[in-house]
């Protein structure tokens, strides 16, 4: 039965709530396994919360005429967006949880399509999630390896009000260098015209006023 009929039976409703929570599950899983954010019981919730959401959009107000059943379903997509925000944390120039935030994102699709009866599209879905979480990381990872040029760029994080003239004195041929202040640290960013030496890298982690360095294409 699909969303196009004006009743749902109790099982019915049951069997899609059920679909929902696995393949949301599915999806956590990977998540659980990395040790991330948001794990099984998240994004559980939050499939299993969508299907529910969009059961209840298109049939628990077919009794009232000029009633849009997508009204419902369309808020979930707008809401997931600030509970994927909450997985995304800021760790100095780091940023984390953006995968993840994804990863909600794609389970109240799945939540969704099972909530409409879709069943195929909702595991199709979770099938290519899964995939692209996991076996596409990994060969993504190793063959970007390969074609990524040498490291030239540094990211260093200096303490609030530290001397720049001191840091950059250490450096060789410079290309470019850009400065960003912020609340308690200031970050420095610098691209080198050699690839980025290690041994430099220690020495300016020796340094008092350094709070972290790294180095990236």
């Amino acid at each position: 039965m699909l969303l196009a009929s004006s009743t749902l039976g109790d099982w019915d409703a049951v069997g899609r709530l059920a679909v929902a929570a696995g393949l949301g599950a599915a999806v956590g899983i990977e998540r659980e396994l990395r040790e991330r954010e948001a794990g099984i019981r998240t994004h559980l919730l939050v499939a299993l919360g969508a299907c529910l959401f969009t059961i209840v959009g298109a049939y628990g107000f077919h009794n009232f005429s000029g009633v849009d059943p997508t009204r419902i379903a369309a808020q979930v997509v707008t809401g997931i967006g600030f509970l994927g925000a909450g997985a995304i944390i800021r760790e100095g120039i780091s940023v984390r949880g953006l995968t993840t935030a994804a990863s909600l994102w794609i389970v109240a699709a799945i939540g969704m399509a099972s909530g409409a009866g879709y069943y195929w599209p909702a595991v199709a879905g979770t099938a290519l999630t899964v995939f692209a979480l996991w076996p596409l990381r990994a060969l993504a990872y190793r063959t970007i390896e390969r074609l990524r040029p040498p490291e030239r760029r540094l990211v260093v994080e200096l303490r609030e009000g530290s001397n720049v003239k001191r840091l950059l004195d250490m450096f060789g041929d410079v290309r470019q260098v850009e400065v960003e202040d912020e609340r308690d640290r200031r970050i420095v960013t610098v691209v080198l015209e050699d690839e980025v030496d290690e041994q430099l890298v220690s020495k300016l982690s020796d340094l008092d006023d350094v709070i972290a360095v790294r180095w990236r294409t």
